[in-house]
């Protein structure tokens, strides 16, 4: 009994530092059958290509006929006219990668050919029909150390059913005798080659390809996002699925974010060929890595209230809240200094995107000097709902302000009415603050993309802890 429960204990424990050391994405990449479809279509029309620059080797032998004796013959200059790939279809293998299965597949050859017979000599041409190739490729996904996917060939077998060669010339009864020997031969040749070329073809195509795929991209000037992967690509009967770190970082101090993304399970759509899974944690990082850089501060003086505001920021027009101003520092101009005391915290939930920001706001008179005198310290808090898409690749979104409330934190000015200075706050956030976050944000988040593709058809949803983006991918070649 003691040894069970031993054995128990253990593998309670075992269980605990698995999960421990288990990292939960904050981003997840889901290529769907349609997705992988596209891909295929997109790959097979490479292959084929690579495939009809295919290189033979020039053949020689003996063959020996009755009464006639030993024929030697040359086979040389095989040209592959063409190699076509009419039936494929890519599936997905559990836990294992990727399966691509061709049928039907065909080839053309011409090439040349001598023979010497006894005293005969003659030379000519022949076709060569490849028909009935069937191949099978296995592509075994993983992640490098740089955190970037890998894709290798695990497995691949070609099988070619009829290989017919019509030789001309004079003497072209001669090959017809013992052709079949010569088709035995070109098919062993060919059957090998195509596996070489197909493995060559995902290492210098294929792989360096899924290298395009960003593992930190910028966001501006101030931040940049982690995409690197930290597991393996998992291949699901539906699926594929890549999870992604997905978190955000200041580019001049990268720091340790102070809490961790929650396990992120996407539903089981499949209307689009790709979704992507932002959780609340990409997005909040996003938040600390701006907070933490010093990119949440902003300075409001009288030179950046827009036109059509009909007031000045200035001590004469804050004296009508703030009688104190008039006496203290009269006629002079003023400066609002916002700041966020800690990270703005994001939630995202089946009815959408909301935050409660709490802004700091310093207002400071602009002495003769310019040197700045403290006057008061106000806090705003307020609702604030978000509306977002995806705009040439990144995550775009637009802040709506709710409801705020102000309350007066700190003041060298002595005591004064907090509320009535509710509704020129009201302007200063809808009117100036409100257009520079939101310019920020129409800058958008970078999504991982490869290389030359276009997203199309998009779709945004709102779920527990994450947003998903669906849409339908197009790959544009770019020389």
């Amino acid at each position: 009994m003691g040894v069970q429960s031993l054995a128990v204990a253990c593998g309670a424990l075992a269980l605990c530092l698995t999960l421990a050391g288990a990292t939960n994405p904050g981003f997840v990449v889901r290529i769907t059958q349609a997705g992988l479809d596209y891909a295929h279509h997109q790959g097979i029309a490479i292959l084929e290509k690579e495939l009809a620059q295919l290189k033979l080797p020039d053949m020689s032998g003996s063959s020996r006929i009755k009464r006639l004796g030993k024929v030697r013959y040359e086979i040389s200059r095989l040209d592959l006219r063409s190699f076509h790939l009419p039936h494929s279809r890519i599936s997905l293998v559990p836990n294992v990668g990727l399966q691509v299965s061709i049928s039907n597949a065909f080839a053309k050859v011409n090439g040349n050919w001598r023979v010497k017979l006894r005293f005969i000599r003659d030379h000519g041409s022949f076709d060569l029909s490849v028909e009935n190739v069937d191949i099978k490729i296995n592509l075994k996904l993983g992640s490098g150390a740089s955190g970037k996917p890998t894709i290798d060939t695990s497995y691949c077998s070609t099988r070619i059913s009829k290989v017919r060669v019509r030789f001309s010339g004079r003497f072209g009864w001669l090959y017809n005798i013992f052709h079949r020997a010569i088709e035995s031969r070109l098919q062993k040749i060919l059957e090998s080659k195509v596996c070489e070329i197909i493995a060559r073809s995902v290492r210098r195509e294929l792989q360096p390809y899924l290298q395009t795929l960003p593992v930190t991209a910028r966001i501006d000037s101030v931040a940049g996002v982690d995409y690197s992967l930290v597991a393996p690509p998992t291949a699901t009967a539906r699926f594929l699925d890549v999870a992604l770190k997905g978190e955000c970082f200041s580019l001049a101090n990268r720091s340790t974010v102070p809490f961790s993304p929650l396990a992120l399970s996407l539903p089981q759509d499949h209307n689009r060929m790709v979704y992507f899974g932002a959780s609340s944690y990409f997005f909040n990082t996003a938040g600390f890595a701006y907070h933490t850089a010093g990119a949440l501060v902003f300075e409001i003086t009288d030179s950046v209230i827009p036109k059509g505001v009909d007031f000045h920021l200035d001590t004469t027009t804050f004296s009508a809240f703030v009688p104190q101003l008039e006496e203290m520092y009269p006629n002079m101009l003023m400066m609002f200094r916002l700041s966020t005391p800690s990270a703005p915290f994001l939630n995202i939930e089946p009815g959408g995107l909301s935050l409660k920001p709490v802004v700091n706001i310093q207002a400071y008179a602009i002495l003769p000097n310019s040197s700045l005198a403290p006057l008061f310290l106000l806090s705003l808090t307020g609702n604030v709902s978000a509306v977002m898409n995806v705009k040439y690749g990144r995550i775009v979104g637009s802040l709506n302000m709710g409801r705020m409330e102000l309350s007066l934190k700190h003041s060298n000015v002595g005591t004064f009415q907090v509320r009535t200075l509710q509704s020129i706050m009201n302007i200063f956030a809808s009117s100036i603050l409100l257009p520079r976050l939101n310019a920020r944000l129409n800058q958008g988040f970078p999504l991982p993309l490869p290389k030359g593709i276009q997203l199309s058809n998009i779709l945004v949803q709102f779920h527990q802890n994450f947003l998903l983006l669906g849409a339908d991918i197009h790959y544009q070649h770019r020389g």
